[in-house]
């Protein structure tokens, strides 16, 4: 008598058919299918020993059910990613979700290298700047309306130039007569020192320091034969062709101040009243 060999779940006879073991177990197909296999997720059916299963997230799917959600593209050996529970394939998320590149209007693929910049975005190699066309990528930039430049492009473009040296100017600098300067290379025309934050005056358009265009220009005093530059404040007496510091008009002979008081020439003397009558 042979021995008896039956499906573990059903009990019917595997003699002559075809069965699968779990456990040490054997069970008949139909059987094995029902207690075992996965539900699909889209079509609710079981998906059978013998069919390709394909999972996502604790989901089960048969293959031809695993499909993109808008474009029904089977996503069986695609790349795919799930929005809201639903899957779709890279094409239809990046047309529904993704960002559109303001430069050449293809979809910014997710994961690869953008820039975003007022509200705006671009794939980094369509970042370029207006004048050069090399992309700006990670570096400074200065944007002009809707256009965008590298700092050098700007600068040379849009920055003042110095009027002495006609290289840009990036920061700070002086103006002078409406024309611009970098502070180092705005100097006493004479000596060449730095004019920024001094006082300073001009002649011919030419910029000097107090010392040398008094030691230039400005006439000398009668008695001390220093410069009167009459800056600062500094009152000076002039009388014909001689000029004085106002400390320095004093009477030749007894040295008091004769400003504001009369006084009487004598020769290339200025004497007092007192001096003058003792004559």
């Amino acid at each position: 008598m042979t021995d008896r060999f039956d499906c573990d779940n059903c009990k019917e006879s595997l003699y002559g058919r075809k069965y699968i073991q779990s456990d040490d177990s054997p069970y008949c197909i139909p059987c094995y299918d029902t207690l075992f296999s996965n539900t699909c997720d889209e079509c609710k059916e079981l998906i059978g020993h013998d069919a390709r299963e394909l999972f996502y997230e604790d989901r089960h799917y048969h293959e031809h059910c695993f499909r993109c959600f808008r474009c029904d593209r089977s996503l069986a050996d695609e790349p795919f990613t799930s929005q809201d529970d639903a899957l779709l394939c890279n094409d239809c998320y990046c047309n529904e979700f993704s960002s559109k590149c303001v430069a050449c209007d293809k979809i910014v693929m997710p994961g690869t290298r953008k820039l975003e910049y007022a509200g705006s975005t671009w794939h980094e190699g369509c970042f370029i700047c207006h004048s050069c066309s090399q992309p700006i990528g990670s570096k400074s930039f200065i944007p002009d309306k809707d256009e965008h430049y590298c700092v050098p492009c700007y600068e040379d473009k849009f920055a003042p130039r110095c009027t002495r040296c006609k290289k840009t100017l990036t920061k700070g600098g002086v103006t002078y007569r409406d024309e611009p300067w970098h502070k180092e290379c705005f100097v006493c025309t004479s000596c060449k020192t730095q004019l920024a934050g001094q006082h300073f005056t001009s002649r011919d358009d030419s910029p000097y320091c107090l010392k040398c265009f008094g030691n230039l220009y400005a006439k000398k005093c009668e008695a001390c034969s220093k410069p009167i530059t009459g800056f600062g404040g500094g009152k000076y007496i002039s009388f014909e062709d001689r000029q004085w510091h106002q400390p320095c008009f004093t009477c030749s002979q007894c040295s008091v101040s004769l400003v504001g008081a009369g006084f009487f020439p004598d020769g290339d003397r200025i004497l007092c009243r007192d001096c003058h009558t003792s004559l």
